[in-house]
């Protein structure tokens, strides 16, 4: 393991979920995951003191920007820039989870980069799935149980709604873990690195009904299926009937595509002008 202590950072900020990296091996190893390449748009979040950046700026992006919280460092990103005399850090003073992420269009080859705080990772990803459509592929670490959740599959007590979720509209990938060794200070616990590749296909889902309907499921996981419905006051049996799926399953059971068809059966129903009469 080369920790770099050039890397050496003041104390973290709790507040901001900081925990800096200091080992250059797996800052190295991060930033080739994302294969950059000269034409495409990289946005980091969250470089902190540029772990992160230290190695994306000899890879010469077409456009390198940075998301910072924390002013101090979003400061330090351009003299950062000025040592390595390879490129330039387009350094935006902002709050990731206020930002636009529609701003990053499709036209061009965008990708996201960021070893991104604990407290705040299920909710960024869930906006970057979900609104960063010009984003073909991203590489981020996370904690490492935030990770597994992301990634599993159905059937396991790791599967739920931030699973189907970011698999609705991506295809993460588990690649590696990470020790508490590589930060300062040190977490309690492991992180993992994942990737996210944006699919190809459109699965003609209302995400505001999908997003409805996972709210719906897992805050009675441990229920059946038709139990939810019904007690949500839905004609169970004629729902399940219509999507093919057993009344006895529990949310943790249903795929992907089980609930984007669930979804839209109940926005259906309660569309319906019968809704109440059926129910």
């Amino acid at each position: 393991m080369m920790i770099d202590d050039s890397l050496y950072v003041p104390r973290a900020k709790k507040s901001l979920g900081q925990n800096f990296l200091r080992d250059r091996n797996i800052a190295a190893k991060i930033v080739a995951a994302l294969d950059i390449q000269r034409h495409d748009r990289v946005l980091e979040i969250g470089p902190g003191s540029g772990a992160l950046a230290r190695y994306i700026l000899p890879r010469s992006p077409a456009f390198f920007a940075a998301l910072e919280k924390d002013a101090h460092w979003a400061k330090q990103l351009s003299t950062l820039a000025g040592k390595h005399g390879q490129g330039h850090i387009h350094s935006i003073l902002t709050d990731a989870l206020t930002f636009a992420w529609e701003r990053l269009r499709p036209a061009f080859a965008w990708k996201i980069i960021g070893n991104l705080p604990y407290n705040v990772a299920s909710p960024l990803m869930w906006d970057i799935a979900h609104r960063a459509d010009g984003c073909g592929y991203a590489v981020f670490m996370v904690q490492k149980e935030v990770a597994l959740r992301v990634a599993a599959h159905p059937g396991t007590s790791a599967y739920g709604a931030l699973s189907i979720w970011i698999q609705s509209f991506v295809e993460p990938c588990y690649l590696f873990t990470v020790g508490p060794h590589a930060f300062t200070p040190r977490p309690r616990v492991d992180s993992s690195v994942i990737s996210f590749s944006r699919h190809g296909q459109a699965f003609g889902f209302s995400p505001d009904h999908l997003a409805w309907t996972l709210r719906l499921c897992f805050q009675q996981r441990r229920k059946q299926m038709q139990g939810i419905l019904r007690t949500a006051g839905y004609p169970a049996g004629k729902i399940m009937e219509t999507i093919k799926i057993s009344g006895r399953s529990r949310p943790e059971e249903l795929t992907v595509q089980d609930f984007h068809a669930l979804s839209q059966a109940l926005a259906n129903m309660r569309n319906s002008e019968n809704f109440f009469s059926e129910a």
